[in-house]
């Protein structure tokens, strides 16, 4: 077999070579080629890796775990619950926000709904399934990307120390498996969509929680304000 290697962050290349050369992940690199030649996939090629390639395996100080990439046009750039400049907030990011302003003094919701400037901050934004066909919600899930994130999160769990995972929602939570909570801490609540976020999201004030607890590791909190 062909060696793959993906355009990604060399700290994050180290840590998951051996995954870029598994049978599943040539799998999944073989399912990828065939939908580009029939279908339009997000987020765009470039941008797959975006929330690998905007911080390092070691500077990484929060994980937010989403489910898979928007699937409208000009949405998804690699950063989970994040859009493009311009593009509409989508509501489970709305439902952030709200929860952000009443949880972060001098938060106000941005015109922007990009949340770059968080990544670049060492919060991992990763979504468990990194791509998905045009319109068409959880179409690439189960063709490998979970086994590949999976790791991901079972890597930082084991070799870093002091990192925030918040894991709303039941397809988050099950990833709490990989993490140790007395290495880590661990933030659970409901998922921020509309159709949960009143079921334990609002009020669950992870944002002021992650940086209470890094600034208790002698950590720079994050500043969310965007």
């Amino acid at each position: 077999m062909d060696k793959i290697e993906p355009k990604i962050e060399q700290s994050w290349k180290e840590i998951m070579k051996a995954e870029f050369n598994k049978p599943y992940f040539h799998e999944l690199k073989a399912f990828l080629v065939k939908e580009k030649q029939n279908h339009c996939i997000f987020p765009p090629g470039n941008e797959i890796f975006n929330a690998f390639n905007s911080t390092t395996f070691q500077d990484i100080k929060v994980v937010i775990i989403g489910q898979d990439p928007y699937h409208g046009q000009g949405q998804a750039h690699g950063l989970c619950f994040s859009v493009t400049d311009g593009t509409p907030h989508p509501p489970s990011l709305k439902n952030i926000f709200k929860e952000l302003v009443n949880d972060i003094p001098g938060f106000e919701i941005p015109e922007s709904g990009s949340l770059q400037k968080w990544a670049n901050q060492g919060v991992l934004l990763i979504n468990a399934v990194l791509t998905v066909r045009a319109h068409q919600t959880e179409s690439h899930r189960k063709k490998g990307w979970e086994t590949f994130t999976d790791k991901v999160i079972e890597e930082l769990a084991k070799q870093r120390e002091q990192v925030v995972f918040m894991l709303w929602g039941n397809y988050a939570r099950a990833k709490s498996k990989y993490i140790d909570p007395q290495k880590h801490l661990i933030l659970e609540a409901a998922h921020p969509s509309p159709l949960s976020a009143s079921r334990g999201f609002f009020g669950c004030k992870h944002f002021s929680k992650a940086n209470e607890y890094l600034s208790n590791q002698g950590k720079t909190p994050i500043n969310w304000i965007l």
